[in-house]
């Protein structure tokens, strides 16, 4: 009988009988139905990626402000629409994090790390017809690394001297301080490789990506088909991905239940055992870089002061915000950004502790008085509002006055976040601990959300990039997540896992600790059961 069952699964991998018809036969046969959807389901992984069908996500996050330049993405809907029409050099692999090449066929670098040599992928063209090459490339990093720009990969950049085409398909970074971690650099999101470096038309979404833009209407549906002349067929295996935007939670999980999506992200952990318990979803869960902030902007009153910002750190309680918001699908934060995910990760900084005690000392201090605004929204995170409503009960035991106001999701990622002086957000992490210091931390970069800056960390940050001795380099980074735990104005409750749903007609899920859906690369990875 199990010879039979197994031959009808494969049969129904290939397409030969619908899935309808292979339960049916297996019921007859005695096999219950969770036992044979396992069964298929093995059977169609055992087949390799299937061709065909629409992907659909149900995605949070995404707004009418959202834009096709890659340099200007700030949310997951963006960027994982941006991965499916454009691709950058270099990506993640999603089991070590290492740099795994993509347009960039390979690199080498000289022996101060200080001068890099690319070979640019030949055989690629753009959605619009025209051959990849060497000038495409530099004239990309020369755009983001523009400072009027405003590109979220400056702060990135910075180190870099020039860049020089060496031929059609080969070109030469040559940076002002040595950088082992360039390929990782150059992975960043935003460094999608456009016609020209998008120096045209940097919203015109022409990429070399598997899907060419067919659909984008900003903050409502996006969608991107099938490019027939894409050069790889490791990845995009669907004819179309689409995303809707959907930045109600339970909007959400009703289009997954429904069948009007394949996957959703932002699963607020209460909602977990209730999707757990339907035979037709499969959670997804990473451990990873995910980490959730509360930003105090340094260069604005009353968060200049020391004290004001200490008394804000010591009045959060952590622990009772992982277990009622998280519910275990996460741990406690140490206001600084980092966590064991990363490589040479400073071990044995003390934890800090909720001390109302201590919070209000700092608190009187100060000299602050009234009310302080604190503003949130659905879309920073899952159970941002109750988060802040934790926040503000806990502060106020240290006679700390917290007005929550709830924002709306759309615009809150270019009306609120790094604009307001108080506010909620969230970091899936960066490859490196210096390419996350350098993206939010060093005093030019663009989404530094804290507005802290000290002279004294960005020549760490210069240290650390430019130091190849481990042992020196774990130092470094010891005393910087000192000075940001310490001095800075970030407040980091906690690091959250990623948690996706899918059905389970989606196969091809990787976990990737680099961020949620897959690091956002699910529409070009997956593929849909045709069975």
């Amino acid at each position: 009988m199990t010879d039979l069952v197994n031959h009808l699964a494969r049969e129904a991998a290939r397409g030969r009988i619908s899935r309808r018809e292979f339960l049916g036969r297996a019921a007859a046969l005695g096999v219950v139905p969770a036992v044979a959807s396992t069964v298929l389901s093995k059977a169609v992984m055992a087949q390799g990626p299937q061709k065909g069908g629409t992907l659909k996500l149900g995605m949070a996050t995404g707004a009418t402000t959202d834009a096709m330049d890659p340099a200007l993405w700030t949310n997951q809907v963006p960027y994982t629409f941006g991965k499916c029409w454009g691709e950058t050099l270099v990506v993640t692999s999603p089991v070590d994090g290492s740099p795994v090449p993509v347009l960039a066929e390979s690199w080498s670098a000289s022996d101060d790390a200080l001068s890099w040599q690319f070979k640019v992928r030949q055989g690629v063209t753009f959605h619009n017809g025209k051959e990849l090459t060497a000038d495409d490339v530099d004239a990309t990093i020369r755009r983001h690394s523009d400072e009027k720009s405003q590109s979220g990969a400056l702060g990135l950049l910075g180190d870099i001297e020039s860049v020089e085409a060496d031929g059609k398909h080969s070109f030469v970074v040559k940076l002002k301080a040595p950088d082992a971690d360039l390929p990782l650099v150059i992975s960043d999101y935003h460094m999608v490789i456009q016609p020209n470096g998008g120096l045209d038309d940097p919203t015109a979404g022409i990429g070399t990506g598997p899907y060419k833009v067919e659909v984008a209407e900003q903050g409502v549906r996006l969608v991107g088909v099938k490019h027939e002349g894409y050069w790889s067929d490791e990845v995009g295996h669907v004819d179309a991905v689409e995303i809707l935007v959907i930045n109600d939670a339970t909007a959400r999980m009703s289009a997954l239940q429904s069948g009007q999506v394949h996957i959703i992200n932002r699963i607020d952990p209460k909602s977990v055992g209730f999707l757990e318990r339907m035979d037709t979803i499969v959670i997804e869960n990473t451990a990873g870089k995910g980490h959730y902030t509360f930003p105090m902007r340094a260069d604005t009153d009353p968060f200049t002061n020391y004290d004001l910002r200490m008394a804000l750190k010591l009045a959060l309680d952590r622990e009772q915000m992982v277990k009622q918001i998280l519910l275990g699908y996460g741990t406690v934060g140490n206001d600084f950004p980092i966590n064991e995910a990363y490589e040479l990760f400073p071990e044995g900084i003390e934890q800090r502790q909720f001390d109302p005690d201590k919070a209000k000392f700092h608190y009187q201090k100060s000299g602050h008085s009234g009310p302080i605004v604190f503003r949130t929204s659905d879309v920073a995170f899952p159970g941002a509002i109750d988060a802040a409503v934790l926040y503000q009960q806990s502060a106020a035991k240290a006679g700390i006055q917290l007005d929550v106001v709830r924002e709306p999701g759309d615009g809150y990622w270019s009306n609120v976040w790094n604009v307001a002086p108080f506010s909620a957000s969230y970091w899936s992490g960066r490859p490196t601990q210096a390419l996350m210091y350098a993206t939010a931390y060093v005093s030019s970069a663009d989404w530094n959300e804290s507005a802290w800056r000290r002279p004294e960390f960005d020549k760490l940050h210069a240290q650390v990039r430019a130091e190849l001795d481990e042992t020196k380099r774990k130092e470094l980074y010891r005393e910087m997540a000192l000075m940001v735990r310490d001095d800075g104005g970030l407040i980091l409750p906690m690091f959250n896992d990623f948690i996706d749903a899918r059905t389970k007609q989606v196969q091809g899920f990787v976990r990737d600790r680099a961020g949620e859906l897959s690091n956002n690369y699910i529409g070009i990875r997956a593929w849909l059961d045709q069975a």
